[in-house]
C-alpha cells in the first residue's frame, strides 16, 4: 500500500502541533499557566448575588441613587480603606464636588480609557457612599449583573470613552462594603496594571 505523502506530513504536523500545545502548559506552584499569557492580573473574585432589588436611581444626568441613607461606619471604612491604597489622592472630583479617586504621579496610568477625560481620575465617592467608576468592561458587566451598580447612561448609551463606567450602590453593611471595595481595586488594578489584593486593605 502506497502512502500520499501529503498525507504524511498533514499527520506529523498535527501531531508536532498537538505536542505544542502541551508543552505550552508549564506548572507553577502547581497551578497551570499559559506561556502565551504575558501579563498576568490577579483573577478576578467571583462576586456573590447582591439581592433580589436594586436601589433606584436617576435615568439621566446627573446620575445618582435615588432614597438611599449612608451607614456612618460603613461610610467611614469605606474612605479609610479606599484612601489608604498606594497612589490615591482625596480631591474634588473633576465632576462636581464628589470626592475624587483620583491616581497621583507615583502611580502610572495604562489603561488611559480608565479614567474620567484625560485625568487621573477612575471614580469619585457620591455623598450619599454611592460611587462611580471605570471598571474593566467584562467586570462592569458582571458588577451590574449581579446587582452591585448599573451602568452610567453614557455607558448604557455606548458613548465613546465611558465604557465599563458604573454607578455602585451605596454598601449597608461591612460585608457589602467588601464587595464594593473588591470592585474598587479592581478599577484600581485595571487602571493601573497593578495587582493589588483588597483584602490587604481591610
Amino acid at each position: 500500500m502506497k502512502f500520499d505523502n501529503r498525507f504524511l506530513l498533514g499527520f506529523l504536523a498535527l501531531v508536532f502541533l498537538n505536542s505544542c500545545k502541551k508543552d505550552d502548559l508549564i506548572k507553577e506552584n502547581d497551578t497551570s499557566v499559559n506561556k502565551t499569557d504575558t501579563v498576568e492580573i490577579v483573577d478576578s473574585v467571583e462576586l456573590p448575588p447582591r439581592c433580589d432589588s436594586r436601589p433606584e436611581t436617576t435615568m439621566g444626568i446627573p446620575h445618582h441613587q435615588i432614597g438611599v441613607e449612608l451607614v456612618k461606619e460603613v461610610n467611614e471604612e469605606l474612605f479609610r480603606r479606599v484612601y489608604s491604597l498606594p497612589g490615591i489622592k482625596n480631591k474634588p472630583s473633576v465632576i462636581a464636588n464628589w470626592r475624587s479617586l483620583w491616581l497621583t504621579d507615583e502611580v502610572n496610568v495604562v489603561v488611559p480609557e480608565a479614567v474620567i477625560n484625560g485625568s487621573r481620575e477612575f471614580g469619585h465617592i457620591h455623598d450619599d457612599g454611592s460611587l462611580h467608576i471605570f471598571l474593566e468592561p467584562n467586570r462592569a458587566a458582571e458588577a451590574v449583573a449581579d446587582c452591585w451598580g448599573i451602568n452610567h447612561p453614557f455607558a448604557a448609551q455606548q458613548t465613546t470613552g465611558w465604557d465599563g463606567f458604573v454607578l455602585l450602590y451605596t454598601p449597608q453593611s461591612i460585608n457589602e462594603l467588601n464587595v464594593t471595595f473588591q470592585l474598587i481595586v479592581d478599577g484600581y488594578n485595571n487602571a493601573t496594571g497593578q495587582n493589588l489584593l483588597a483584602t490587604d486593605y481591610y
